[in-house]
């Protein structure tokens, strides 16, 4: 079962009514529209995701949730309008590294790397970029390889690096890192070769994932000794 134009439909017209008792009216399209074609998005990245890392938590009923915690979204609407799943080895930290798929009525968007990442684990990835690292060097060369992926997270306002090359100041002087696609192609969302082309994608990528990782390992490492 594939996305559809519905899927997109029921996201915004849930946001626009922003009601539980409208939400509860439209269970069934929900269902059917959103949870079933996420689901079985999960199932058919799983073996590619499991590829990756074997640690991934790769459970297709674990989709986010559409409504809000309405301790921390006060001015915000109920309903969020978009819906995400995210592959790794934790769902309750946020500095932890992953893979994310997320469906809006914009599109969709899908890539690798972290939520929230510590100033700890910034530090140790630069540390690892300044040494020259091999496993940096192989996440930078994936990274060139494809065209798929452009970085993100917040810059300093002040270069911090100025002594370094463009190449490695644009990883350098992020707050947060990760790799991300935007997408409008809904021609993809909607059809049966979604799984497979995110998951060539994410495969592509996976040395950059294997750096986050390495970084994570390392400051776990830390914490414990």
């Amino acid at each position: 079962m594939s996305f559809s134009a519905k899927s997109l439909d029921f996201l915004f017209e849930n946001t626009l009514n922003d009601s539980k008792v409208w939400f509860n009216e439209h269970k069934e399209d929900y269902k059917q529209n959103v949870v079933l074609p996420f689901a079985e998005l999960v199932t058919d990245l799983t073996d590619t995701m499991l590829g990756i890392d074997d640690s991934f938590i790769c459970d297709p009923k674990k989709i986010s949730r559409l409504y809000r915690d309405a301790r921390y979204s006060k001015g915000k609407s109920i309903f969020r309008d978009y819906v995400w799943y995210s592959f790794s080895r934790s769902r309750e930290a946020y500095d932890v590294p992953g893979y994310y798929f997320s469906i809006s009525p914009g599109g969709f968007s899908y890539g690798c790397g972290y939520y929230y990442a510590s100033t700890e684990t910034m530090n140790i990835l630069r540390g690892l970029i300044l040494s020259n690292d091999k496993v940096w060097k192989s996440a930078l060369k994936a990274y060139k390889s494809q065209n798929t992926f452009e970085l993100y997270g917040e810059m300093y306002k002040r270069d911090h690096y100025p002594e370094e090359t463009d190449e490695r100041r644009e990883w350098l002087n992020r707050r947060q890192i990760g790799v991300s696609c935007d997408s409008k192609d809904f021609d993809l969302l909607f059809s049966d070769r979604l799984a497979e082309k995110v998951a060539a994608d994410f495969k592509a990528i996976a040395p950059v994932y294997d750096l986050f990782i390495i970084v994570s390992e390392k400051k776990n490492a830390k914490i414990k000794g």
